[in-house]
């Protein structure tokens, strides 16, 4: 396989893997990750491998197992394609343990083919949770809450370390079920793991569950902010928070009741790191801020970047706001620009202190009552508007080819295709005390704003 971006070549379809799959298809990229549908269907080889009992030497046109008398049916696996080296030896000496739980999707195979690690998982229909869009119910957050932290709890008595779980470590299956995937293992030790460990693995899950948490469930929103933070030590006081965060009411709703939030995130065909971020925050009960971010520096840095930017502004927003004298739209603009500073001064410190190049973009919304909303970017993420199926773009990209557009020095079209169309005039975090342009939107029953990076408008 050669490499692009430090990213494998994808297998096309037919690829021969090992002596037992043949891949059907690439069906989901993700950081680090390649996901492939397979089957066991070999027809260059003679014999047939039995799942049952594991024999090897069934003549191909059989029906049954010449060693057990298992039906030999055709299967189908999901094989999940690796290529950081470090996490091969942690990952095998995890599936040699053997460890079983009905919780944890087992590895069936594993084995290393040109410089990739294959992990072979039976597939009957499970859908990745990369697929799931945020919010989840509330019923499929409790699940995915106390299921994931009943699991992380097991690994860590069994002396599992597992890296902080992402989306790509949980699938759903046909009956709704979540279930641990593909672990990122780090260590596998014959001792229990508790202290700074455990504390770390709660905040890893927590912070996975905010992401799929609806704005106005604010009580919970605070709950997995405090074990981001390190409130909860255990698996088992952050699962007693669990069942009391859930048995209360949900959150305030928004004024109206058909205002419906959604987002997803998405590292798409062409690179290796996901560097964007979004978020959300209930200012008050009724206003809400929607925030989308998309970093600049490479590893440790664009994705450090954005997800300052989203979390700062979030937090001074609300801080700012609640010793307001007054909840006005000029107040609220003036709140989203003292944010946006903020996050700007912020992450520029941040990358001064670690003698680094960071940066991102910013676009961001202040929703005031569901009448007004506060539109202010940074960069080139932006905001857009619908309104009876006509899509408006409220923002202005603070880009070079933008600005040619603006002097008439290029058309839109050949701006997209221009080969300076990366550069930026204007980021969060590249310079102190940045210029924000702030936008004000008068919404009409039946419009929806659209927060995007460059990812999905380019």
């Amino acid at each position: 396989m050669g490499s692009a971006h430090n990213r494998p070549t994808p297998f096309p379809p037919g690829t021969r893997l090992s002596d037992r799959y043949t891949v059907e298809g690439l069906v989901r990229l993700s950081e680090g990750r390649m996901f492939y549908l397979a089957n066991d269907d070999r027809p260059d080889r003679a014999t047939r491998f039995c799942w049952e009992c594991k024999d090897d030497a069934t003549p191909r046109n059989a029906h049954h197992c010449s060693q057990c008398g298992a039906e030999m049916l055709s299967r189908r696996f999901l094989i999940s394609v690796r290529w950081q080296n470090t996490s091969f030896e942690p990952l095998q000496r995890f599936q040699a343990r053997g460890l079983s739980h009905p919780g944890i999707v087992p590895i069936l195979d594993i084995f290393l083919l040109d410089g990739v690690q294959c992990a072979v998982t039976a597939w009957t229909g499970d859908a990745l949770l990369l697929d799931e869009g945020s919010p989840l119910s509330r019923e499929d957050l409790s699940q995915l809450a106390l299921r994931g932290t009943g699991l992380t709890a097991f690994l860590l008595h069994n002396g599992i370390e597992v890296a902080p779980l992402t989306l790509a470590n949980f699938v759903r299956d046909k009956e709704g079920a979540f279930k641990l995937y593909d672990l990122d293992v780090t260590s596998v030790s014959d001792t229990k793991i508790n202290g700074q460990q455990s504390s770390t693995a709660i905040s890893g899950l927590a912070n996975l569950l905010r992401q799929f948490t609806a704005v106005h469930e604010t009580d919970l929103n605070q709950l997995f902010e405090d074990a981001e933070a390190g409130k909860y030590t255990t698996p088992m006081n952050f699962g007693q928070a669990l069942v009391q965060g859930f048995q209360n009411g949900a959150g305030p709703t928004n004024n109206d009741g058909n205002c419906v939030v959604a987002a997803m995130s998405d590292v798409g065909l062409l690179r290796v790191l996901n560097e964007d971020n979004w978020g959300w925050a209930q200012l008050s009960h009724d206003i809400g801020l929607y925030v989308a971010a998309d970093g600049m520096g490479g590893h440790d840095c664009g994705e450090v970047a954005s997800l300052m930017a989203v979390q700062t502004i979030a937090k001074v927003a609300k801080e700012r706001l609640k010793h307001a004298h007054t909840r006005s739209v000029e107040t609220l603009e003036n709140v989203l620009d003292e944010a946006f500073q903020a996050a700007n001064n912020t992450i520029k410190a941040h990358s001064e202190d670690m003698g680094n190049d960071m940066g991102t973009t910013l676009t961001a919304a202040a929703v005031y009552r569901n009448e007004v909303a506060l539109v202010a970017n940074v960069g080139d993420s932006r905001a857009y508007l619908m309104r009876e199926q006509v899509l408006h773009q409220i923002t202005r990209d603070h880009s070079l080819v933008a600005r040619m557009v603006e002097q008439n020095r290029l058309t839109p079209e050949e701006a997209r295709s221009h080969p300076h169309s990366n550069i930026l005039l204007r980021t969060v975090g590249t310079e102190r005390n940045v210029e924000i342009d702030i936008f004000s939107v008068e919404l009409e029953k039946g419009d929806r704003l659209v927060l995007c990076t460059d990812g999905l408008w380019g």
